[in-house]
């Protein structure tokens, strides 16, 4: 199932725990020249002996990656709007196909911008500035309707 859906997309987002990579590696069969998004966070279970999910896609595979749609709750995804201004969302990578992707997507689905953080040593910094999504939202029961948006002067 997951390779037919793999063979007929030019586009993957993957959302999922990230130990399940290595195994969703097999059943995805060739990526060549796909984009793949990396929508997961290794938050208390790294993909061993990576670092992130990224890491191992652009190890394990010959596709396009980016990391991004990590940062928020699905709330947020759902509706990207507060108070009438879009929130932002985040990327980072190595290939500037994917981010073009990526950027198309997250305007398509509202969001204001998408920053990029920078390439594939700045991924571990946009897990981290997830957690700090779920920090506020959750472990300091602020709710989940919270969001970024960067403002500049």
């Amino acid at each position: 199932m997951i390779e037919n859906a793999v063979k007929q997309s030019d586009v993957i987002i993957i959302a999922t725990p990230p130990t399940a990579i290595l195994e969703i590696i097999e059943k995805m069969g060739d990526v060549s020249g796909k984009v793949i998004i990396d929508a997961t966070n290794s938050i208390g279970k790294n993909p061993e002996p990576y670092q992130t999910v990224y890491h191992v896609l652009s190890d394990k595979t010959d596709a396009e990656i980016v990391k991004c749609f990590n940062t928020t709750g699905f709330e947020n995804m759902l509706n990207p709007i507060y108070n009438g201004e879009a929130i932002d969302m985040f990327m980072a990578g190595e290939s500037e196909e994917a981010k073009a992707i990526a950027l198309q997507l997250s305007t398509d689905a509202g969001f204001g911008s998408c920053i990029d953080f920078g390439k594939s040593d700045k991924v571990e910094l946009l897990e981290k500035f997830a957690l700090s999504w779920i920090n506020l939202a959750i472990m300091q029961g602020h709710g989940r309707n919270l969001a970024f948006k960067v403002v500049r002067r």
